[in-house]
């Protein structure tokens, strides 16, 4: 790389920095993701059911999902939707300093205020979801044009702008992919003796909200086996 006597260059070191920071942060993000949409999916039995039919009737019983099918896949879509309504994989969006003195809502906020929006609770607002903000019903996003994408300012799992989360696009590509190769090879059944009420759904607090205990699940193989 040609070297800048700019002292504000960005250098290969800067770039292997930022790559490795994206990398990091999208491995935390998804496996955080994917663990809340199965804990959900493992709680809701009969979103589970609805899930496998659709990957069964687009995919097949004799292959595992591929890249290609996730487009075909709207309820898939839907779940990972209410998934991350619910358990956004921030629940603070990166902080934002205010450029000028301004009133949004009848609210002043003066020029150089740092602004956290907060997507978590965004996500749980009665006024935007209905009386059931709490449930995990995916169904709600059929025939809405919500996307993940920032566009829904009632809905900011990435967060919007030129600011938005920059693993976006690598998050909604591996976790839905992650889920339908779960769901679609595998049923899942809680330990014995534990019922879906015994689930502990608590979030532990912090820049990501992981579940506080880990998921136990048995998975018993449901692909068909193809004979040589």
């Amino acid at each position: 790389m040609h070297q800048s006597k700019d002292k504000h260059a960005i250098t290969k070191t800067n770039i292997k920095a930022i790559l490795l920071d994206i990398i990091i942060g999208a491995v935390d993000t998804t496996i955080m993701s994917v663990d809340w949409n199965m804990a959900e999916l493992i709680g809701h039995p009969r979103v589970m059911k609805k899930l496998q039919d659709e990957l069964k009737n687009v995919v097949g019983m004799g292959r595992m999902v591929e890249e290609a099918d996730l487009p075909k896949l709207p309820y898939l879509d839907m779940v990972m939707k209410e998934t991350f309504r619910l358990h956004p994989p921030a629940p603070l969006l990166p902080p934002r300093e205010c450029t000028e003195d301004i009133t949004i809502n009848g609210y002043f906020i003066a020029k150089k205020s740092r602004v956290l929006v907060n997507s978590w609770t965004l996500g749980r607002d009665p006024k935007m979801w209905s009386d059931n903000f709490e449930d995990f019903y995916p169904e709600r996003f059929h025939n809405t044009d919500i996307d993940s994408h920032g566009h829904n300012y009632q809905f900011l799992p990435f967060g919007s702008g030129r600011r938005r989360c920059p693993g976006m696009l690598l998050g909604l590509t591996t976790v839905p992919f992650l889920l339908a190769q779960l769901v679609h090879c595998f049923n899942w059944e809680l330990p014995p003796g534990v019922s879906t009420d015994d689930m502990d759904m608590t979030e532990e607090f912090g820049l990501t909200t992981p579940r506080t205990q880990n998921l136990l699940a048995i998975p018993t193989y449901r692909l068909i086996k193809k004979v040589n």
